[in-house]
This record gives structure tokens, C-alpha cells and sequence, in this order.
């Protein structure tokens, strides 16, 4: 019920957003070339808010996603960009099983730190948003990488009928998750382990296992997340990005995550980063600075979590009062 409620008011929030930006921007926002150029930004951002979803369903965060994400494109990067004597099809296919396969030993190494050495969650991948960003440093020397394939482009830039193919990827992704999470083991024990780590042990989950793989596939989706980000931009360069943590961060809060945990779905997520990128897009139209939407980002994410607090309480002083009653 709290989840169906919540979905509803950002629809409502969604749309009302839409409206406004509309109305202010006649024959600027809601044109064929403007949807394009939406739908083929967000993915990136949203496939990292996915992956900030994940971590912070079981009660904690990743803050090396965009760190991971950078260090995944680095080695993608190289990969294209050295063996141009192997068949086209052949690099871009190591390519992306290079870049997913890095990212996954980050998100390995994320939750071996949080689950064997006993590093708390926000510690653990602060570091490693250090520690991965200074590995890709080192490997580039702080130069971009360039020239990839054409073929290997059509990921990030490519189109099905009047859908990028971003949008596709995100799309199929988001449904993979969302049912991930409703409909096995995993999801059930990340939900429960959020909610309460003790339950969870008392009810035979091994929650280290459950922390382990959840980081393992957040660190997945930062690197398929490097692969889109790469092929959009024909290039890659340690820092890539900087900005999306912030806004994976807002877009989950924004989606009704709990950030301590045992809350959340990913159709909230989806509407939060289409309400995000909807702003964004008014943003640039009507040219503010870069500045000013960093400060919006903020004002946004602590807003949020101020309104959330209140209505937490708000319901909770409502449960007690009908338990008197009663």
C-alpha cells in the first residue's frame, strides 16, 4: 500500500512537471528531436540509479557505482582500441565482456570488504570510489581513449523504429530487476535483510551471501552502464560522469527507497529518473548553468528526504493512535 501510494504521487508529480515545462516552452520541449535527445541521456544515469537501488534495499549504499562504471569503460576502451587487427565483432564482444567482467570484480571486491572484513557499506565504497577512479587514472595517465568501431557506436547511439537503443537496454534491464526482485530468492532475502538483518539471520538467510551477490550486481550494472556511456560518447576518460552519483542517489530517494533499507521499487526509480531527466531537459532549454542545477540536485535530494522523515512520522503517530483507539 505505502509502495502503490507513493508510485502514485510521482506520476502525479510526473506529469504535473511535464505539464508546467510544457506550457513554458511551447515548440521547444515536446518535439520528436527533444524525446531523442531525453531518451538517450538517461539510461546511463539510470542504470546506475538501478544499481544504487540494489545496495540500498539491503541497507546500504554503493558509492563507487560511477567509480566502477569509469574503471570498466577504461578497460572496455582499451580493449577496442588495441586489438584493431581482431575481427570487428570479435573486439566488441571482448570489449563488453571485459568491461561488464571488471566491474564485477569491483562489485566483488565491494562486498568482500562489507561482508568478510567487516567494513560498513558508506566506508567501504568510498574508498573504492578512490581506489578505482586512481587504478583508471594510473592505467590512462589522465588522457582519453578514442576511436572505437562504428559498429561497436550503435549501442549508444543506434535507434529501433523511434527508440534508442539506451532506452531499449534500460528498459529491458529495469523488468530483468523488477522481477528479479518480486519473483526469486534473492530479491525476497534483499527486502528482508533490509528490513531487519536479524530476522533475516534468525529465518536461515545467509545474509553474507545476499550482500555479496547484491554488490556483485550492482557493480554489473555500473559496468553495462560504462559499455552505453562509451559507445554515446565514442571515447572514454577517467572522471566521466562525476555528477551521476549524486543524481543515482537522489533518483532512489526520489523513488521511495528507504535508505535504511527493506523499501523500494524499481517503478519508482524508472518514474524518478524520467522526472529527473524531464528537468533536466527544461534546464538546458532554458539555459542554467551547471551550478545551478548542481544546487538543484541538492535542494532536491534534501528536500526529499525532509518530506519522507515527516510523513514517516506522520504515519507512525497514525498507527499508534489507532492501536489506542482500538
Amino acid at each position: 500500500m505505502r509502495r502503490q501510494s507513493h508510485n502514485i504521487t510521482l506520476a502525479i508529480i510526473l506529469v504535473a512537471v511535464v505539464a508546467l515545462i510544457s506550457l513554458a516552452l511551447p515548440n521547444k520541449f515536446l518535439t520528436v528531436i527533444n524525446f531523442e535527445s531525453m531518451t538517450s541521456q538517461f539510461p546511463e544515469f539510470g542504470l546506475l540509479a538501478l544499481a544504487m537501488l540494489l545496495a540500498m534495499l539491503t541497507g546500504g549504499i554503493d558509492l563507487s557505482v560511477v567509480s566502477t562504471a569509469n574503471l570498466s569503460g577504461v578497460i572496455a576502451a582499451l580493449v577496442l582500441a588495441n586489438l584493431s587487427s581482431v575481427p570487428v565483432p570479435v573486439v566488441i564482444l571482448l570489449a563488453i565482456l571485459a568491461g561488464i567482467g571488471t566491474s564485477a570484480v569491483c562489485g566483488l571486491f565491494n562486498g568482500t570488504l562489507i561482508t568478510q572484513v567487516g567494513v560498513p557499506p558508506i566506508l567501504a565504497t568510498l574508498g573504492t570510489q578512490g581506489l578505482f577512479l586512481g587504478i583508471a587514472v594510473i592505467i590512462t595517465k589522465g588522457y582519453s581513449i578514442g576511436g572505437f568501431p562504428e559498429e561497436f557506436l550503435i549501442i549508444g547511439t543506434g535507434q529501433l523504429a523511434i527508440f534508442p537503443l539506451p532506452l531499449i537496454i534500460f528498459s529491458v534491464v529495469a523488468l530483468l530487476i523488477a522481477l528479479m526482485l518480486r519473483h526469486t530468492k534473492q530479491g525476497f532475502h534483499m527486502y528482508m535483510l533490509g528490513s531487519s538483518s536479524t530476522v533475516a539471520r534468525f529465518s536461515g538467510v545467509n545474509n553474507r551471501r545476499i550482500v555479496l551477490n547484491t554488490y556483485l550486481l550492482s557493480g554489473i550494472l555500473s559496468g553495462l552502464a560504462a559499455i552505453v556511456i562509451i559507445s554515446r560518447v565514442n571515447s572514454m576518460r577517467p572522471g566521466y560522469g562525476y555528477a551521476y552519483l549524486l543524481q543515482a542517489v537522489l533518483v532512489v530517494i526520489l523513488g521511495g527507497t528507504d535508505p535504511n533499507g527493506g523499501f523500494g521499487s524499481v517503478l519508482g526509480v524508472v518514474m524518478a529518473v524520467v522526472l529527473l531527466q524531464v528537468i533536466q531537459s527544461g534546464s538546458n532549454i532554458l539555459a542554467f548553468t551547471p551550478f545551478f542545477k548542481k544546487f538543484m540536485w541538492g535542494f532536491m535530494l534534501l528536500l526529499v528526504m525532509v518530506i519522507n522523515y515527516f510523513t514517516n512520522r506522520f504515519r507512525e503517530r497514525g498507527g499508534r493512535i489507532v492501536k489506542e483507539v482500538l
